[in-house]
């Protein structure tokens, strides 16, 4: 960009137009880097707000990361003002917030096409969640009950939207048998759940193992949208570990960013 005119004119605007340019051609090029690292095929989930240099930089970088590649956001003012589309997934202290199904409320959910009154969700759940451990040989004595019940919770208030976290106890112990149970009981009631989450540990290796899972509950139980249901993997993402991701065997299929990305922690400030 070239500015020309008198002396005392452009000296005035070179403050501002710096300060316009410099912060969006800055996330726009790192989240073309972001997109260049994690391929065509990947979905990119601009997740940053709370990491950003305040509300303003929060919302302009979802602007920016969009301009420059990402797929979704999940800050909801920027979908409204600039019609990104917007995703999410279930919080921790969400889940950590319930200890048992008795507060689960309401208890029932209608099936998708309403032609049946309400079912009892969390009994049917338990049922599944019988059948997935015996197909597991899963250990029921481990399962986190709040945590079962803060699946339920969500999926009877967003029954197309369930993507929920599943690590904040044991992936393997407690969070992916939850979710089969729940997602089974959403698929016999006609919804299609979305998929889950992983936000710790060693995610490629993970989310092997979930699509694993997600397989063998689709054969056992004939429902073949199970086993391609996605996994959404954050956790501190940068330019560097989304590379990783494809040179290491994964079922990842979209990645969250977030700090890397909003505060382009390389390069903090674009060079000229």
């Amino acid at each position: 960009m070239e500015v020309s005119g008198p002396l005392a004119v452009v000296q005035l605007l070179e403050t501002s137009l710096l300060c316009l340019v410099n912060y969006a051609s800055l996330v726009c090029s790192n989240a073309a880097r972001f997109r260049i690292a994690a391929g065509s095929k990947r979905k990119l989930l601009e997740m940053g707000l709370r990491r950003a240099q305040g509300p303003d930089g929060g919302l302009t970088a979802s602007r920016y990361a969009y301009i420059g590649g990402f797929d979704l956001t999940s800050n909801v003012q920027a979908g409204f003002l600039f019609g990104i589309p917007v995703a999410g997934t279930m919080a921790h202290s969400y889940v950590t917030s319930f200890s048992s199904l008795e507060e689960v409320l309401p208890h029932t959910l209608v099936t998708a096409n309403s032609d049946r009154e309400s079912i009892d969700i969390i009994s049917l759940t338990k049922g599944w969640l019988r059948l997935v451990c015996e197909l597991l040989g899963a250990e029921t004595g481990k399962i986190r009950e709040g945590e079962l019940a803060a699946f339920l919770s969500y999926a009877i208030a967003y029954p197309h939207n369930f993507l929920p976290v599943i690590d904040s106890y044991s992936v393997s112990c407690s969070g992916l048998l939850n979710f089969c149970a729940v997602a089974l009981t959403l698929f016999e009631l006609e919804y299609r759940p979305l998929g889950v989450r992983l936000d710790s540990g060693a995610l490629c290796r993970q989310s092997v193992e979930v699509r694993h899972v997600f397989r063998l509950c689709s054969e056992r139980f004939s429902i073949p949208d199970f086993q391609s249901l996605t996994i959404v993997g954050t956790n501190n993402i940068s330019e560097h570990s989304m590379a990783e991701l494809n040179q290491t065997e994964n079922e990842i299929d979209a990645v969250g960013v977030g700090t890397h990305l909003v505060t382009c922690t390389r390069q903090p400030s674009l060079g000229w």
